[in-house]
């Protein structure tokens, strides 16, 4: 958490540095050319998330409409929002970020970084595995770390009856069936 503080609080510093040094250090440009250059980047910039965004509504539409889920369109449509707050930024740093997120060259490596690092972990955590697929890692639960057999927690055929988890003994299987009071059902012919 204090990394993504430190990188907010970082950026526009950068942003206030350049922006100091562009106006200063260079003779060609003067400080109203600097805060031109500031307007016409971020005018720019929404009207390309604009049109980026209307794409973006446009295939998640068609994609509800075929019955499928438009999870790649709904992080474009999330990563040209803070595009969109970006290029309202002023600033140089800002507008590379705006830049980076509303480009779709640049935007599908990031979406794909992102679901990758940041998405995915946070819905299996959030799931308990069910998004990946990871439900059970390293076996059913209740079993140990080897695999039922003669050396397993289950014990072999000729291993008779043990307390280990997986066991069938007198106390019952791991299910909470007890064989031992269960009833057997005899279906007998009668003679009538």
């Amino acid at each position: 958490m204090l990394r993504v503080i430190a990188v907010l609080l970082l950026i526009p510093l950068l942003d206030a540095l350049l922006l100091v040094v562009a106006a200063t250090q260079f003779d060609t440009l003067s400080a109203a050319v600097v805060v031109l250059l500031v307007v016409v980047t971020a005018l720019v910039g929404m009207l390309l998330v604009r049109a980026e965004g209307r794409h973006t509504l446009r295939r998640i539409q068609e994609k509800l409409a075929t019955g499928e889920v438009p999870t790649d369109e709904l992080v474009d449509g999330g990563f040209l929002v803070a595009a969109g707050a970006f290029f309202l930024t002023p600033g140089f740093v800002t507008d590379l970020l705006g830049l980076l997120l509303a480009l779709p060259i640049t935007r599908a490596p990031i979406r794909m970084a992102a679901k990758r690092w940041l998405i995915t972990p946070y819905l299996d955590a959030k799931a308990q595995g069910f998004v990946s697929g990871n439900v059970y890692v390293g076996g059913f639960p209740g079993q140990g770390d080897a695999g039922p057999g003669p050396s397993g927690p289950a014990g072999g055929p000729d291993s008779g009856p043990s307390d280990g988890p997986g066991t069938v003994g007198s106390e019952g299987s791991p299910s909470g069936f007890d064989h031992d009071n269960a009833t057997d059902i005899d279906f007998e012919e009668r003679d009538e």
